[in-house]
């Protein structure tokens, strides 16, 4: 059993950045491809990015592609999304999910999650 716990959210001006972290426990995290997901109010969830066990595949949505970086620790059991030129639009509720051996885009694919952490980018 797998447990996450997201940090690092908060309220940024647009513009400016954010480095959100999930930390794992109770399981073997190199065993599990890592994936950041957000929702918005009113909105379906929706894909940001994902990460190979060893990070060497990296796949982002392309609303986030070249301004949000994903990165992993397996040494300190962490992922972290690092969030640059952020836009009202990315305001959201963001969650880290684990799925074992290799990831993909679609959240159903994933059987751990954490709480979520609210980023909200005012304009």
């Amino acid at each position: 059993q797998v447990q996450l716990v997201e940090s690092g959210g908060g309220l940024v001006q647009a513009g400016g950045s954010l480095r959100l972290s999930c930390a794992a426990s109770g399981g073997i995290f190199s065993n599990y491809a890592m994936g950041w997901f957000r929702q918005a109010p009113g909105k379906e969830r929706e894909f940001v990015a994902t990460i190979s066990r060893r990070g060497d595949r990296i796949v982002y949505a392309d609303s986030v592609k070249g301004r949000f970086t994903i990165s992993r620790d397996n040494a300190k059991n962490t992922i972290y999304l690092q969030m640059n030129i952020l836009k009202p639009e990315d305001t959201a509720v963001y969650s880290c999910a684990a799925r074992w051996l290799i990831g993909t885009t679609n959240s159903e694919d994933y059987g751990y999650w954490g709480q979520g952490t609210q980023v909200t980018v005012s304009s």
